[in-house]
């Protein structure tokens, strides 16, 4: 994955650079402290995503952004800073992530880690092989539940199991590190009982999958673990999607929106509070609340809500 960085203080291209030299498939291929450079490299040079300052003296990351996105540019765009106030603003310009300074390097990795995998799934022939259509929901928003085709809802052999399969959802089929998993899920606990524990959740959560028809998809060897949705729809996986391609809300799509925001039935994992999932608790909620100010906007254009018939509402005040 190619990636560039723009931010007008130095010092933090080092940062970057050296943080994202530790997560393998990266390559840094250009770092610049201000837009206009940035903009003159990528008319010649194709990247996947830019990790990008917003509050630079010559012009805001912001602007770059809007600019880009006026152009047609669809490059995953990652904003870090140290001013949150932004945050909603950022995802009107379709950005992919937003960071605080300073960068925490888990939370780098997995920011990049997701975008490599949802990379690697674009990838491939143009004409691929037809994929069953998913039998198996996979809810998030609200709640951790799993339901079959039938509806029918799976019940978890343990809190740590569904805990697992919440961890390695949001990791969107990417490796991860047994190690990792200890550390996030198990931590506090002895390094051998923790090893014990998570072979029996993880024979846990494939007893889980196997029985709604998903045999197959916990995938582990000696030091990594990984889950294989391919078979499954993840709620919050649509609904990023659907927030992404109603970057503007308008008539056109409008009933599509109102559906979309309904389907939004509470932060991600509910009332779970897994500590590990903090900040994409927090970027899916700021993706919400961006996609709302739109879709509110929308609706005030339109004079009204879905259902209701501006000229009886006339009448009825005339009354």
């Amino acid at each position: 994955m190619k990636i560039l960085v723009v931010d007008d203080e130095k010092a933090m291209h080092l940062i970057m650079k050296r943080m994202l030299a530790k997560i393998d498939g990266v390559e840094v291929v250009g770092s610049f402290a201000d837009t206009a450079s940035a903009e003159a490299y990528l008319k010649t040079v194709a990247v996947d995503l830019i990790f990008i300052d917003i509050n630079m003296p010559k012009e805001s990351g912001m602007a770059f952004a809007q600019r880009l996105r006026e152009s047609g540019s669809e490059v995953k765009l990652v904003f870090v800073t140290s001013h949150t106030e932004f945050a909603l603003a950022a995802f009107d310009v379709y950005a992919y992530d937003f960071m605080v300074k300073p960068v925490i390097q888990e939370r780098l990795q997995h920011t990049v880690r997701r975008a490599m995998a949802e990379s690697s799934d674009g990838k491939g022939s143009a004409v691929r092989p037809a994929i069953p259509e998913p039998q198996v929901r996979v809810n998030c928003l609200g709640r951790m539940e799993i339901r079959g085709a039938q509806g029918e809802l799976v019940k978890w052999r343990s809190s740590k199991s569904a805990e697992l399969c919440a961890y390695l959802v949001l990791q969107r089929g990417s490796l991860v590190s047994r190690a990792r998993l200890i550390e996030d899920i198990f931590g506090g606990m002895p390094r051998k009982n923790a090893e014990v524990y998570l072979n029996t959740t993880a024979y846990q959560l494939r007893k889980v999958l196997e029985a709604i028809g998903m045999k197959g998809s916990l995938h582990s060897d000696a030091n990594h673990y990984a889950l294989n949705l391919t078979l499954a729809e993840v709620d919050f996986h649509r609904f990023e999607e659907g927030c992404r391609e109603m970057a503007g809300v308008d008539a056109s799509n409008l009933d599509g929106a109102i559906e979309l925001e309904r389907a939004y039935v509470g932060q991600l994992f509910g009332d779970l509070a897994y500590p590990w999932a903090w900040s994409e608790v927090e970027r899916i909620s700021q993706m919400y609340a961006s996609f709302t100010l739109r879709l509110g906007q929308a609706l005030l254009d339109r004079g009204g809500y879905p259902g209701r018939d501006p000229s009886a509402r006339q009448a009825h005040g005339a009354q």
